[in-house]
């Protein structure tokens, strides 16, 4: 009986640790669920999730589509993933990221590298089994295009159809499929590689976006009328560098068209009139957006009359 004590602690305390371990481990998937995957494609960020696209638009960052859709490639109508963001866009999850850890730049976890180098070698193999496969059915559709042209020459008037024959029968040996022509299917979902650990680092260090001035001065504009309530898109068919929508852009016409500048640049005044008439044709009111020790002057162009 004095050991019946120490006997029932043991599930108890064991059941604690599971629980304590669920619960890391609930905390730890809650974590990577609040992330948001940012890829790069050299120093373009882009989106390729659509839980992250649905989290980027709830923090107010738009974007743009600039993948095709799977049933129809060939049209730039309607487009798909990924979700290509701009610089201004980028910069400020990424400093959101630095109080909340809400970005993660690179996009899969690469835990060992047998692991890595099994996914590897797997790949290679479907890349393989799929050449295989579409040599064989390329090698029927090109038989298939020679029995039909040698028909039509047998029942026509052109004589008979000896050199395509020939042809056919000479197509076993001398047919050969480029590896450059097969065709590779893209999952847009990533196809699960990811950087070795040291380039991770490397690339969780800094985002791998040039800076300039200019940037600098549009990512200050972005982020003061973003904190305001605003939404922002690009304005490269305005003349502009952002279309300021009062809210989201699916609901709302833009009502103004940012253009950021220094305040110690000087700009023609040719150019401000037309900023200013271009603005007032499309019904919209050009903001001139000057950062300022912490701040932004706005300075709004509207086109009245000529005296």
């Amino acid at each position: 009986m004095d050991g019946d004590p120490a006997v029932m602690k043991v599930p108890r305390s064991s059941s604690v640790e599971v629980k304590e371990d669920m619960d890391t481990k609930s905390e730890k998937q809650a974590t990577r669920d609040a992330l948001i995957d940012i890829s790069f494609c050299g120093s373009t960020p882009m989106l390729w999730k659509v839980s992250d696209m649905k989290k980027c638009r709830s923090e107010g960052v738009i974007g743009a589509l600039v993948g095709s859709l799977a049933r129809q490639p060939r049209q730039n109508v309607r487009l798909g993933r990924p979700l290509e963001l701009r610089p201004e866009e980028a910069l400020l999850l990424l400093e959101k990221e630095k109080s909340t850890a809400a970005v993660r730049l690179d996009t899969q976890d690469c835990e060992d590298e047998e692991a890595h180098s099994e996914a590897v070698r797997l790949y290679e193999a479907g890349l393989e089994s799929s050449y295989q496969e579409q040599c064989v059915l390329a090698l029927e559709d090109k038989k298939k295009t020679l029995n039909r042209v040698m028909n039509e020459k047998e029942n026509g008037t052109e004589g008979s159809g000896s050199a395509v024959r020939e042809r056919l029968e000479a197509l076993d040996q001398s047919f050969s499929f480029p590896w450059s022509a097969m065709a590779v299917q893209l999952c847009t979902a990533r196809s699960g590689f990811s950087h070795c650990p040291e380039e991770r680092s490397f690339h969780s260090t800094d985002c791998p976006m040039p800076r300039d001035e200019h940037l600098n001065t549009r990512f200050s504009v972005y982020r003061d009328l973003r904190n305001k309530g605003y939404y922002l898109t690009s304005a490269g068919k305005f003349g502009g560098d952002f279309l300021v929508y009062p809210g989201d852009p699916l609901r709302f016409h833009a009502h103004y068209i940012a253009l950021c500048v220094s305040l110690d640049e000087e700009m023609p005044v040719c150019d401000i009139l037309a900023i200013a008439r271009l603005g007032s044709n499309v019904k919209k009111t050009v903001l001139l957006c000057s950062p300022q020790e912490g701040d932004v002057v706005y300075s709004s162009l509207q086109w009245s009359s000529m005296v």
